[in-house]
């Protein structure tokens, strides 16, 4: 059946994520009440990508921009590639700072793809997006919650990755700290070992369990929920500030972690009104995003082209 293109631009609001929470390592992620903008257009030639907000005049405005790579991924799952594109991104999600940032482009672009052809969910599902936005970026902890919004549980069969969505308990009161400086997801991955000891192991997997009984039903026990030996300790060396301001915020009583890959803190609860980060944070107190990514028709609006807090809460 040939391939008919949607008339007229789609949008889609992509949320921000947390991965790993701790004990969870590439299987468990948070949405954020922080969200990224993009609308799309099918034009009769050429590719042209706008942005605004974080990453303007640094990230490409051609097909090499990551939202335009997986539309063309998507494009050729959906059966044809479209004559050309125009892309605007009004970008809220830190660039490299553990915040899913790449995951929320990711969907993006295969949300916006399905969106602009015209029988595009019956070619590809919500399964199959998930499936194809997790093959795009490595695996599936950040893809989940942006797709599907709230505390994800994400793994991944020989068909590929699959997911679920819990419901985040009412006491949970994500606060992130943003450094100034960037990290790199590579980077972060290459400082982990080989092979952890077999009772480190144990520890996380009880620690996991507990962390979905925290989250969804007992927040009190967030603290000890959030402990973790697979990854953090051997990823500190590289971003020292991170560390010290995990173990200040724990050691306050502040369920924290280190947000992803890094180098951003996530408190799952609001710190003391008496603790100090210290200068270079940008603190950002947030909600737990519930409704994941979300498309419509038309172009982006006054209130999305809002570069700086469209969607943050307080």
């Amino acid at each position: 059946m040939p391939t008919t293109f949607a008339p007229g631009p789609v949008r889609v609001r992509v949320p921000a994520t947390s991965a790993n929470l701790g004990p969870g390592f590439d299987a468990l992620g948070l949405a954020l009440t922080l969200y990224d903008d993009v609308a799309a257009e099918v034009t009769s030639g050429g590719v042209a990508v706008t942005v605004t907000g974080q990453g303007a005049g640094e990230l490409p405005a051609d097909d090499r921009h990551l939202v335009v790579r997986a539309m063309r991924v998507a494009f050729d799952a959906l059966g044809a590639q479209p004559p050309g594109l125009a892309v605007e991104c009004v970008n809220r999600i830190p660039q490299a700072r553990g915040l899913g940032s790449s995951s929320a482009a990711i969907v993006a672009g295969v949300l916006l793809a399905r969106a602009l052809v015209a029988d595009g969910e019956r070619r590809l599902d919500d399964a199959g997006a998930l499936r194809l936005a997790a093959e795009l970026e490595g695996h599936p902890d950040n893809v989940a919650p942006c797709l599907l919004g709230g505390f994800t549980l994400a793994w991944t069969e020989p068909s590929g990755a699959r997911a679920v969505s819990l419901p985040v308990a009412e006491g949970v009161r994500p606060t992130v700290f943003v450094p100034e400086e960037r990290g790199l997801t590579a980077t972060a991955r290459a400082a982990l070992p080989a092979t952890v000891p077999h009772g480190d192991a144990s520890f996380n997997a009880g620690r996991a369990a507990l962390l979905v009984h925290a989250l969804t039903t007992d927040p009190a026990l967030l603290l000890p929920a959030t402990a973790d030996r697979l990854h953090q300790a051997y990823r500190a060396p590289g971003m020292p500030g991170t560390a010290a301001l995990v173990d200040a915020l724990r050691a306050a009583g502040v369920a924290a972690v280190v947000s992803g890959a890094g180098p951003t803190v996530l408190a799952l609860a609001e710190p003391p009104e008496s603790f100090q980060a210290g200068t270079g944070w940008q603190v950002l107190r947030l909600q737990s995003d519930v409704g994941g990514a979300q498309v419509a028709r038309g172009r982006l609006g006054h209130a999305e082209r809002d570069p700086v807090a469209a969607g943050r809460k307080s």
